[in-house]
């Protein structure tokens, strides 16, 4: 049996490219061992057949955000766990080519609590990190909580204008009816645990709550554990 090479040493003799366009097409996703698709240049070959799909591109992989619609019960620190080939949307048309590597060392970006629903973000891109997390308390997000008790003329002003949580003042923020048990809240700079204080200002229990909007992307019909890919171009 002949000595082990490199995978992007075999690709190089196949296609007479240089070793940095040779890495570039496998960590492309463009080049299978075995009919298997191997995204790490160093891959050891033998007599392993290797081929090269026709229609690869020559462009350097970028870093994946994916957006998750997350379950009750799930930590947010630890949504990334919930991005999976299987949970992903099937009509995904974000026009991002899946790859294998995007599922590796994703960073679950802006709170949400364990017991709240919604959007996710995931992300291997720093400038997406920078953003969400040094911009966060610009960063417009939309709730939809649903409660119980009873309601009184002040409860909408009581909820909107809580002054304090945890000793940290509050903001105002804009809440209103969706309709007789659900309110929506667009509010800056959340912090756990905020909405269920702010709606117990009002007295309401909250029984549920669902993030549907941070900045301008939003969960949309997203259906619960599945993700897809945030598309190049679209922007919080």
């Amino acid at each position: 049996m002949p000595e082990p090479i490199r995978l992007a040493r075999r690709v190089v003799e196949l296609l007479g490219c240089s070793r940095s366009e040779a890495e570039q097409y496998i960590e492309g996703g463009w080049v299978t061992v075995d009919g298997e698709i191997v995204e790490t240049p160093q891959h050891p070959v033998t007599d392993e057949r290797v081929d090269i799909d026709p229609a690869a591109e020559l462009r350097i992989a970028e870093p994946a955000t994916l957006l998750l619609h997350k379950p009750a019960g799930v930590a947010w620190q630890d949504a990334a766990a919930l991005a999976t080939p299987a949970t992903r949307l099937p009509d995904d048309d974000s026009g991002v080519r899946a790859l294998k590597r995007h599922l590796q060392r994703l960073t679950p970006l802006v709170p949400l609590d364990t017991e709240a629903s919604g959007l996710m973000v995931l992300s291997q891109d720093g400038r997406v990190w920078r953003k969400l997390t040094e911009d966060y308390a610009q960063i417009e997000q939309e709730f939809v909580v649903e409660i119980r008790g009873n309601v009184h003329p002040y409860t909408l002003g009581r909820i909107g204008h809580a002054s304090s949580y945890q000793g940290r003042g509050l903001a105002p923020c804009k809440v209103s009816w969706q309709n007789e048990v659900r309110l929506r809240f667009a509010i800056k700079d959340v912090q756990p645990g905020e909405l269920r204080h702010r709606c117990r200002e009002g007295g309401l229990d909250v029984v549920s709550i669902r993030r549907l909007r941070i900045g301008r992307i939003s969960l949309s019909k997203l259906p619960l554990g599945q993700w897809r890919y945030l598309p190049a171009g679209e922007r919080f």
